[in-house]
């Protein structure tokens, strides 16, 4: 489906949905976009992983991290939810890659938080500014809940969010090698429901990373289609089933 005929066929549905939604949509071979509230923040939950993957590799670079150091979980780690090390046992090692990667694939939280820790939440936040996110912002440290008793939330939009898996696609961030690496790790996604769930069985892959919370769901990507394209759902106060119904039909017809 050709990006106009895809705006008349969505933008009904969301109005018929309600709830703070924003989608970006963009053919990156032929530069058409469609956007509806995709420059209006919305609490990240697990999306505002990808900038903190953007800066891992950039301080490996640079040469203030290197992806082969160890580290061994402890107990104080641990964080709930989404993820795999919640349940190694105490003093496992893994490199910093290891972490990286399981931060994606798995959306794994604690993951996350060794990470943050370990570069910084200044440093992520210089990079999302270097790379033009002026809205983008990791303000905490997930399941930090002083932080969000003080009104500290993590936020995205979608535009940013896909001007960021644009770049990716196109080799521009940090380096062609550590992009087309990122781009690798998003490929391995495992939480495959939303965007992808009509389009594995096609043979047609998606680089993406998902989203949750209490009213929330999220999901964007780059569609390997045969004319590419960056494709982001983000939303907020929304029926989240029917929201990721949305996002699995969206994503049906824009590689019909």
């Amino acid at each position: 489906m050709k990006i106009p005929e895809f705006g008349a066929f969505i933008t009904p549905q969301l109005e018929a949905l309600g709830g703070d939604t924003g989608v970006y949509v963009k053919n990156l071979a032929t530069g058409e976009t469609f956007s509806r509230g995709a420059d209006v923040p919305v609490v990240a939950a697990s999306v505002i992983k990808i900038p903190v993957m953007i800066e891992a590799f950039r301080a490996q670079a640079a040469g203030e991290l290197c992806f082969d150091e160890l580290h061994a979980l402890a107990d104080a780690e641990r964080m709930p939810s989404c993820g795999t090390l919640k349940a190694m046992h105490t003093g496992i090692e893994m490199t910093l890659l290891d972490l990286v990667r399981l931060m994606i694939i798995v959306s794994d939280n604690t993951a996350t938080n060794i990470l943050i820790r370990r570069l910084g939440i200044d440093r992520v936040n210089a990079t999302l500014r270097s790379l033009g996110c002026g809205t983008t912002t990791l303000r905490r440290l997930l399941f930090d809940s002083d932080a969000a008793r003080r009104g500290l939330e993590n936020s995205i939009t979608a535009r940013e969010m896909g001007m960021l898996l644009e770049k990716l696609f196109r080799g521009e961030i940090v380096s062609p090698e550590a992009s087309a690496a990122m781009m690798d790790i998003l490929l391995d996604q495992r939480l495959n429901g939303k965007l992808p769930f009509f389009l594995h069985a096609r043979g047609i892959r998606i680089a993406h990373k998902t989203g949750e919370d209490t009213g929330v769901t999220h999901d964007v990507g780059v569609i390997l289609a045969q004319e590419p394209l960056v494709v982001c759902f983000v939303g907020e106060h929304v029926n989240v089933p029917a929201y990721e119904r949305l996002m699995q039909d969206a994503a049906r017809v824009l590689c019909e």
